[in-house]
């Protein structure tokens, strides 16, 4: 699999826009852009869906295992990987969260069960 060089992974992580853009059921449309908390762990782009495994994007994600991203003035072709609940890298996700997000009255959502269950990773096309 493909990784992110450091600088785009330093300008997505800092600029903070994420927009997730999973394929249609067709496999070519793109869906809508969904803003998205995001966090970089040991050199990886990881997303949750705050609705977990039942909301839209992540089904959409999931299924098609393929999209875009928006985030720092790009445009990236992107792959989607579930990330297993029981994997260790979840504890270090919670602490990007933490990190990134600890102002923020949604935190205790993107670290709980129901997010962590819908935890994606994202690593470029090209």
């Amino acid at each position: 699999m493909n990784h992110f060089k450091t600088e785009e992974l330093n300008k997505i992580n800092a600029a903070d826009d994420l927009k997730i853009s999973p394929f249609r059921a067709d496999g070519k449309t793109y869906g809508t852009p969904t803003w998205i908390w995001e966090v970089v762990v040991d050199g990886e782009l990881y997303v949750r869906a705050y609705n977990g495994k039942n909301g839209r994007w992540y089904q959409s994600a999931i299924s098609q295992k393929a999209g875009q991203i928006h985030a720092a003035g790009m445009v990236k072709d992107v792959a989607f990987e579930a990330v297993v609940q029981q994997d260790l890298v979840q504890e270090k996700i919670d602490a990007a969260y933490q990190a990134k997000y600890g102002g923020s009255p949604y935190l205790g959502s993107m670290i709980g069960e129901r997010a962590k269950a819908a935890t994606v990773k994202i690593s470029p096309k090209n």
